[in-house]
């Protein structure tokens, strides 16, 4: 299981040796492959070779993104003092520091490329497994650059603040619930 750990304090565990070619890449690629087969089968190999194009162009612009992302994970626990990161959503932050991290989350405008690698990196900065929970939580549920920008657009505002109101205690749910699975958990 992936924990947190702060890497000022604690050595860097030894590194086990990746393989590019694991079981999860091999299973992705029979997957592709009989994708591709089924796309070629039903429209042609013009089609496969578009999708192919498309998808280098995507990930062109994705990579950039995550490059970033991993950019701020990594330097996230450096710049920050992990003392006060303890202090406003750590262990001992109470629902306090769920609540804080839950609206840090919801308020927070990136998608996935910025949310995953900054959760990452306020874990090792000192925020404990609840509050990056709550963090991850609240931008997905109540991420207010979608709230405003999309479901306020498309849909009844009565169905908006429904859903929203229904949502709000979800993320600090989630952050005690996974503090408490981590309480539990031998050491």
């Amino acid at each position: 299981m992936l924990s947190l750990k702060n890497i000022a304090a604690d050595p860097p565990p030894e590194q086990k040796s990746r393989r590019v070619f694991d079981g999860s890449f091999l299973v992705l690629l029979v997957l592709t492959l009989v994708g591709g087969i089924a796309v070629a089968v039903v429209s042609g190999w013009g089609r496969v070779g578009d999708i192919l194009l498309e998808t280098f162009g995507f990930l062109t612009i994705l990579a950039p993104k995550i490059g970033a992302g991993i950019f701020i994970a990594a330097t996230l626990p450096i710049l920050l003092p992990r003392d006060r990161v303890g202090r406003l959503i750590g262990r001992e932050s109470g629902v306090r520091g769920l609540v804080v991290a839950a609206a840090c989350g919801a308020a927070l405008p990136g998608g996935p490329m910025m949310t995953f690698p900054l959760a990452a990196g306020l874990g090792v900065a000192g925020a404990d497994m609840g509050a990056v929970v709550a963090f991850i939580s609240g931008w997905s549920l109540l991420g207010l650059n979608r709230t405003l920008i999309w479901e306020f657009s498309f849909l009844p505002s009565d169905l908006v603040w429904t859903r929203y109101l229904l949502s709000l205690p979800v993320p600090v749910l989630l952050g005690l619930a996974a503090r408490a699975v981590m309480q539990r958990r031998p050491a």
